[in-house]
């Protein structure tokens, strides 16, 4: 397998880290890698549709397209077949990069628009090369250490730079979570460089990959929620600091329920 497709692969078992959200099903030298990603979308009603997507990653992937298959108990067998199809329309338009988490993140944001309209020919509003905008994202990361702290927070804010991201990287303690805010597909982009790139060092002082991220929380920007004008580093000396900046953000939920359980 590529090595990009290897990165892939640990970056999206960073991202899909929740309950039984992330599974590899068969590795192969020869046949590639099978996994599973367990995710939601809004369907027809509103509510939100289970989808259990399973892709095959052959050998020379991502020179070719991945092998996928859709499983849902609230869709019809005709409705998964044309999710199926969809979605690899999506990836005909990134053949040569990685694309697992772009076709994820597409169909979050347009499954109830594809069962709207199954039809798979040309006319379809959602034919080859369209593409949704996501608008505002809130996403909330957990770093498990630093050892090239000075280093490390460079890289942070550089990558929050480029990729046009605000937010605050917070260090309260042994507690070190991220807040970002910006466009989804910037913010993927950013979870990839950070699983993928050597941005700390080990016990021994050897440049290593950051192997101990986690994705908390994602959510579109709601209405309550204060909008970041910059990208900032900060250090708090008490929880009660850090509860502030929550509660200034219009985060309170976020904090009582994923913060706190860090101290735990």
């Amino acid at each position: 397998m590529a090595e990009p497709a290897r990165e892939e692969l640990s970056a999206l078992a960073a991202i899909f880290c929740g309950p039984d959200e992330w599974e590899v099903l068969s590795r192969s030298e020869t046949d590639g890698t099978v996994f599973r990603i367990l995710t939601k979308a809004e369907g027809l009603t509103g509510a939100d549709v289970p989808l259990e997507l399973v892709f095959h990653l052959p050998v020379n992937y991502p020179s070719c397209l991945p092998g996928i298959s859709v499983h849902s108990e609230h869709l019809t067998r005709a409705q998964s077949v044309t999710v199926k199809e969809k979605l690899l329309q999506q990836a005909e338009n990134l053949l040569l990069e990685p694309m697992v988490h772009e076709l994820v993140l597409w169909i979050q944001q347009n499954l109830r628009h594809v069962l709207n309209q199954p039809d798979t020919g040309s006319g379809s509003t959602f034919a080859t090369g369209m593409t949704v905008d996501d608008g505002l994202w809130l996403t909330l990361l957990r770093l498990d250490h630093m050892r090239a702290k000075t280093k490390y927070v460079k890289t942070v804010e550089k990558w929050a730079s480029d990729l046009k991201l605000t937010g605050r990287l917070m260090f309260m303690g042994k507690i070190i979570p991220i807040l970002l805010q910006g466009d989804r597909s910037n913010i993927k982009e950013y979870l990839i460089l950070q699983k993928t790139s050597r941005v700390d060092v080990d016990s021994s002082g050897k440049k290593c990959k950051e192997k101990m991220i986690s994705v908390l929380f994602e959510t579109k920007v709601q209405r309550e929620h204060k909008r970041f004008l910059a990208f900032e580093v900060k250090e708090y000396s008490s929880l009660d600091e850090l509860q502030k900046e929550f509660e200034t953000a219009g985060l309170e939920k976020l904090f009582s329920e994923f913060v706190l359980g860090l101290l735990r």
